[in-house]
């Protein structure tokens, strides 16, 4: 009878963690800029970043991948896999990744703190709550609601419309039952009635405004500019004209430093704020990158989703807020997703792998080879050269990698596969020296589109050049909001496309690599404290519900007083 497989919980609680202040040294960052949080958790202050700022610029590397099935395909395991690779071959690399969210983890998901023995620890710590920003985050935005339903009670001063009111609730606990609600119910003292409704934590622009703020005061002018609704006469109504902004900032006073923790192999890893991957940017905070550039020779990032969500809003969104320049692009790819984007099989969130796709089949792998393709196809739209990570999994044939390998080379990309789940930093080394040598050619990065360009034709650009669609079907009352925006001043943003991550197209049934579609943009609303407009396509769930059996079911504590059941 053989032992069973140590649990991801018990990998972590196993292994050999350095004091934070020797990782955080590691780094060249010195204990006087630390904010410990236990032993192995610290935040680290603003002022770390002036004694690195004569360092050279490291090279700067962003995870993407294919089209996800419902499951992931590994791009956290894949960062920390590809810095512990790093370390090893005698670069000091740094992680800067989105901190997970409560919703997930007690759902279908689970936690995001890697798998096997690439993870970020203390795993537990990470996975639930880590240093309260989430908390933060929750606190400021609902300050900002709770001042608009008390400024319609106390008169309307501001000649708030009502029905104009876009600012909701937020809560990072997955719960439908709040998707629709209404507030101001009782008697007269109780407020004013209207509809509303709570998104998830990581669906708020607070959220989004910590992740694309490169200072504090930066952070205070942002909220400033938050519009929750519109007066009678259609002018914007603000957090500064509400005077809230400052009393948020005060809130997310601690929350906009970043969280400094290490991998099972001691890599130090900045973990810092995480949106929503669908209608916001779904990549960690700018300060922490603009502190993790200098305190390293590779940085590695992780972007959302494929490489038509994260990393297209990395490029044009992030990049442009940090004013960074990434060297190379690595793009995850397994052999489950290219067999579901075959079209023979039908993966579900939270059920076994259909029996068939676990058979061999190189030629399945071919038939979603398309899908592969055309997300090294967007990696080279924005000038960055793209490594392709075979995110190997215990039950995948040599066959089935040699198809991918093929296609990727026929493509002009690096290939590699990496084992780094089973083995660590070790799994990872054939990667590591691929993107070592991707980051040192010349890059010609670009944006996709210039910030002049009219908002219905950024919309289109990304549309064509990156999600391959025909064209955009604009709703007239879509037409109509974007020129009233452009009026306002808000036609230099960049453009976020809230669409399915399930699928190249605005369609999750639409697999592979689709043609022969057009996108069609239903409503367009204005992140302005953000700094972008976003696209909704399709039904965007904000608040995400539970399944039957959620992971919270699992998850308790032992006699011992452990956690156990996190995963």
């Amino acid at each position: 009878m053989t032992d069973a497989p140590l649990t991801d919980l018990e990998i972590g609680r196993a292994a050999d963690l350095l004091p934070i202040q020797d990782v955080a040294a590691a780094a060249g960052i010195a204990a006087e800029h630390l904010e410990p949080y236990g032993r192995y958790v610290a935040k680290v202050a603003p002022t770390a970043l002036a004694p690195l700022a004569e360092r050279p610029i490291a090279k700067y590397v962003v995870i993407t991948a294919v089209t996800p099935t419902p499951l992931g395909e590994g791009k956290t395991t894949t960062s920390i896999g590809l810095a512990q690779a790093l370390s090893l071959l005698g670069h000091r690399s740094m992680l800067s990744l989105r901190q997970p969210s409560l919703g997930p983890t007690f759902g279908i998901k689970g936690g995001a703190a890697g798998a096997g023995y690439s993870q970020v620890v203390p795993m537990q710590s990470i996975n639930l709550h880590l240093t309260g920003d989430f908390h933060a985050v929750t606190a400021a935005h609902n300050l900002l609601t709770a001042m608009v339903d008390n400024h319609l009670h106390h008169g309307n001063d501001l000649r708030i419309d009502p029905r104009t009111i876009t600012w909701r609730r937020v809560l990072d606990v997955n719960d439908r039952s709040l998707r629709n609600v209404v507030v101001g119910l009782g008697a007269r003292m109780d407020g004013v009635p209207r509809q509303a409704g709570f998104d998830i934590t990581a669906a708020s622009e607070v959220m989004v405004i910590l992740s694309l703020a490169t200072s504090l005061h930066d952070l205070r002018a942002r909220l400033g500019r938050i519009v929750v609704g519109f007066t009678d006469d259609g002018t914007p109504v603000t957090a500064d004209d509400l005077r809230a902004a400052g009393a948020m900032a005060v809130l997310l006073l601690d929350a906009i430093k970043p969280n400094l923790v290490q991998t099972l192999e001691n890599t130090p890893a900045l973990i810092h704020a995480g949106p929503f991957g669908n209608i916001a940017t779904g990549n960690s905070s700018v300060v922490a990158d603009l502190l993790g550039i200098r305190a390293a020779d590779y940085l590695i990032t992780e972007a959302g989703f494929g490489a038509d969500m994260g990393a297209e809003r990395f490029f044009d969104v992030k990049c442009r807020a940090s004013g960074l320049r990434p060297d190379a692009a690595v793009v995850v790819v397994t052999v489950r997703a290219l067999k579901a984007h075959s079209g023979r099989h039908r993966v579900v969130a939270g059920r076994p792998l259909p029996s068939a796709m676990l058979q061999e089949s190189p030629d399945d792998v071919r038939l979603g080879g398309p899908n592969l393709l055309a997300h090294i196809d967007i990696v080279r739209r924005f000038g960055v050269s793209p490594v392709v990570a075979i995110n190997a999994f215990p039950g995948d044939f040599e066959s089935e990698h040699e198809v991918i390998r093929e296609i990727a080379e026929r493509a002009g990309a690096r290939v590699a596969v990496t084992r780094h789940v089973a083995d660590g930093g070790k799994g990872a080394l054939d990667l590591a020296a691929l993107v070592v040598a991707a980051a040192h050619e010349p890059t010609a990065f670009r944006y996709l589109y210039d910030l002049q360009t009219p908002l219905a034709d950024k919309i289109e650009l990304v549309a064509r050049e990156v999600y391959g669609a025909d064209g955009v079907d604009l709703d007239p009352a879509v037409v109509r909001d974007l020129r009233r925006f452009e009026e306002l001043g808000y036609g230099s943003f960049p453009v976020v496309i809230a669409k399915t991550h399930l699928s190249l197209s605005s369609d999750p049934t639409l697999l592979g690599a689709p043609t022969g579609w057009r996108m069609p943009v239903r409503e367009v609303r204005a992140a302005v404290g953000a700094g972008y407009v976003y696209a909704i396509c399709g039904q965007m769930r904000t608040m995400p519900g539970l399944p039957k059996h959620p992971a919270a079911e699992s998850i308790d504590i032992d006699a011992d007083g452990n956690v156990v059941g996190l995963s």
